[in-house]
């Protein structure tokens, strides 16, 4: 039994759904639109506000399904409507970041400066040179921007410097200790 895939979804005031032909579901909010196809195997049953997520068997396939879709049907949801965001903290001496119009540069102590470019339907702003800010609609393109950005230099656990989540918690390791005497 799937509990993910049983549980309602509650549409929010100003949110559209709309299930086309071939179970191609879009969703319309205040901060954008997502259309999204789905598998055949899988119905849904709009009931004034409340959205149910049922499949058509039991096989296994079709179990996994059912609570896939009903967390991307959330997620799809709770993008229009508040959207998403990820931050990152940059930590280093000379660590830096810097948005251009549609890029992101980042100085982390590499010869040279990385940069990305930031793809339509994301925004990215910074608070310090320090914090990013990703932001957009579509949960999955905003963790894979910010996944991206911080494999460039991720915390490494002995001084802690590196591109980490805001509020990640680094497990610090003890430096090497052979050459002291107490």
């Amino acid at each position: 039994m799937s509990r993910i895939g049983n549980k309602a979804i509650t549409i929010p005031a100003g949110v559209e759904f709309i299930l086309a032909a071939g179970n191609e579901v879009t969703v319309k909010g205040p901060k954008g639109s997502l259309t999204r196809k789905f598998s055949e195997v899988i119905t849904f049953k709009v009931d004034e506000n409340v959205i149910t997520v049922s499949r058509a068997n039991d096989l296994k396939h079709s179990k996994q399904l059912h609570g896939t879709t009903r967390a991307l049907l959330a997620n799809m949801i709770e993008g229009v409507s508040n959207g998403f965001t990820r931050n990152l903290e940059l930590v280093g001496i000379g660590y830096k970041a810097n948005v251009v119009e549609d890029k992101l540069t980042l100085l982390v102590g590499y010869s040279h400066p990385v940069i990305f470019t930031i793809e339509p339907g994301l925004t990215v702003t910074m608070g310090k040179p320090t914090e990013i800010k990703v932001e957009g609609i579509d949960k999955q393109r905003v963790g894979e921007f910010a996944a991206n950005v911080r494999a460039v230099r991720k915390p490494e656990p002995y001084l802690g410097k590196g591109i980490k989540y805001k509020g990640e918690v680094i497990r610090r390791k003890e430096g090497k200790t052979a050459g002291k005497k107490k």
